[in-house]
């Protein structure tokens, strides 16, 4: 009786859960996702439908819920449609989390292809090895390009624990019809202690929930109706690395926060502008320029040679510019002055002979390019493991922790600021004609200045406060930027909207094939608070830990 209970609340929870989200988010994903009667009946032993996306809702609650899959039980299955008046197209990825015990599942649909307008039923096989008993945890990714043009792609993740046993019991189906019977186990007293700690944790959630949506839609009322869409998660990001559930670093690297809040650097003193300046000043008729890397409207990117046997980039500006972007130039081109690590780029001269033309040299190996660019390029990024991407974040995360340690915080960390060589070899860059050379990733507020709203932090876009915490934030914004191919960051978000998001608990999306662990550094990132997010040498020693751990198997 008492699991009969249970099995019934969790359908009542998770429907209403999906009832009270349909209630207070409008989120467009245009297909349903769901299990059919038959699939619950399997799996939980009632007959009842629970949607993950309704007509273009997700319910968040339901995908968050970990579906245990009985021992009897050898597959899984989804139904799905596109209700976009067209197939939509998909990739889906299964990931076991212990391989020995559960090999990698078999799909009995392609890896990539379109989601039907018609109903379709597809099965994911949970074939058990028998070795030794355990609960296996099973991972379904599903990506769905909703709008190729706008980048409008929706992410949904899937939970499922498959119980195995030491000798694999007969089947009950296999990529089969599905059967309406499973042999389930009879309660026990401790059962019933769990179901009342569930219903009861249940109904938290719920009053939770509905007071959210109550909060939601006071909001509504004064900011309007905001836009969600299934690109984005609420993320729980002040916790620990280690709280994922298959973190393999020690607990001890990054569980220390701040104590207090970070320094903040503010802008140079026009004096030591011009000191910096006139120690960094060489002949312009010692630089070459060899060609063309990057244009704007009026900033320019050369790759050349200084003295004729040193490799170096060159930025400037063209004839037409104003004296503002001049001298934007030759501050942001300042910012790092001084640096020596190598992880970052610095500044190896200026030249200010022609005042209205000014030379920025940076000493570059020949093969450097921007790493935005080089994200972007199939032919060159497509290619990219994941240990590469934990290797190119470490390195930047080494540059950051020097930049900090001699109070120098950056303001503008993401992709289109760093280089890279063929070497994979990744340095931070300034900032100098980044506004110029990529004007899709600065927005102005109203307030006649062009900034980073998708990577800056909460306090940042309010109140243009930097700090080393805002750095923080928005080097997992760089992170995802490594994992996604340089994808625009919130990219269905009108800017003027992104401090609603961010202070209702939005965060980006996993995204796919990126490991559990390497996300949960991400959203650790995106802390609201600036105490509660890690400084660079805690994120410095959870990404070497991990790299040391994902290459011993490499």
């Amino acid at each position: 009786m008492a699991k009969k209970i249970y099995e019934y609340s969790i359908i009542w929870l998770l429907n209403f859960g999906c009832w009270l989200l349909l209630l207070c988010c409008n989120v467009q994903s245009h297909l349903n996702v769901y299990l059919n009667p038959q699939e619950v009946m399997r799996l939980l032993g009632v007959s009842a439908e629970v949607y993950y996306v309704r007509e273009g809702h997700v319910n968040n609650y339901a995908l968050n819920f970990i579906v245990p899959v009985p021992a009897n039980v050898r597959d899984i299955t989804f139904t799905w449609q596109s209700l976009a008046g067209r197939p939509l197209p998909y990739s889906i990825n299964v990931v076991s989390t212990d391989q020995e015990i559960l090999p990698r599942p078999f799909i009995n649909i392609s890896q990539i292809g379109e989601i039907p307008t018609n109903e379709q039923t597809f099965a994911i096989g949970l074939k058990c090895s028998g070795i030794r008993a355990s609960e296996v945890d099973v991972t379904i990714s599903i990506e769905v390009i909703l709008n190729r043009a706008l980048s409008n792609v929706t992410h949904l993740v899937f939970r499922r624990k498959r119980i195995c046993l030491l000798a694999e019991p007969e089947e009950n189906t296999v990529l089969g019809p599905v059967l309406l019977e499973t042999a389930v186990p009879p309660p026990t007293g401790i059962l019933t202690i769990i179901v009342s700690s569930s219903l009861a944790l249940a109904l938290v959630i719920i009053l939770l929930m509905t007071a959210y949506c109550v909060r939601r839609s006071a909001k509504r009322q004064n900011h309007g109706q905001l836009m969600r869409t299934s690109s984005f998660q609420r993320l729980n990001t002040n916790v620990p690395c280690q709280q994922s559930a298959t973190y393999i670093g020690p607990p001890s690297i990054i569980s220390p926060i701040h104590s207090s809040l970070p320094r903040k650097v503010g802008t140079q003193q026009p004096e030591e502008l011009h000191r910096r300046i006139s120690e960094l000043t060489v002949e312009r008729c010692r630089v070459r320029l060899s060609n063309l890397l990057q244009e704007g409207t009026f900033g320019r990117v050369y790759r050349g040679t200084y003295n004729d046997n040193q490799d170096v980039l060159v930025k400037t500006v063209a004839q037409h510019a104003s004296q503002m972007q001049v001298s934007l130039l030759l501050q942001e081109g300042m910012s790092l002055y001084g640096a020596s690590h190598q992880g970052i780029l610095s500044v190896l001269g200026v030249s200010i002979e022609d005042h209205t033309t000014p030379f920025v040299l940076y000493s570059a190996p020949n093969t450097t390019r921007n790493l935005k660019l080089f994200l972007l390029d199939p032919s060159c990024a497509r290619t990219i493991t994941t240990v590469q991407i934990v290797m190119m974040s470490t390195q930047l995360a080494q540059a950051l922790v020097h930049l900090h340690s001699h109070g120098v915080v950056h303001k503008d960390i993401a992709t289109r600021n760093c280089v890279i060589d063929d070497q994979l070899r990744v340095k931070l860059s300034d900032s100098s004609l980044s506004r110029d050379l990529f004007p899709g990733d600065y927005n102005c507020l109203g307030d006649s200045e062009n900034r980073p709203v998708k990577w800056l932090s909460l306090e940042a876009l309010q109140h243009k406060q930097f700090s080393e915490a805002s750095d923080s934030w928005a080097f997992g914004v760089l992170m995802w930027e490594l994992c996604t191919y340089a994808k625009q960051p919130y990219s269905e978000v009108d800017p003027f909207e992104m401090e609603h998001y961010l202070k209702d608990g939005y965060r980006l999306a996993q995204p796919f094939n990126c490991p559990d662990e390497l996300f949960t550094i991400m959203a650790y990132c995106w802390a609201l608070l600036p105490v509660e997010r890690p400084i660079f040498a805690q994120l410095n020693a959870c990404l070497s830990e991990f790299y040391a751990q994902v290459t011993r198997y490499v």
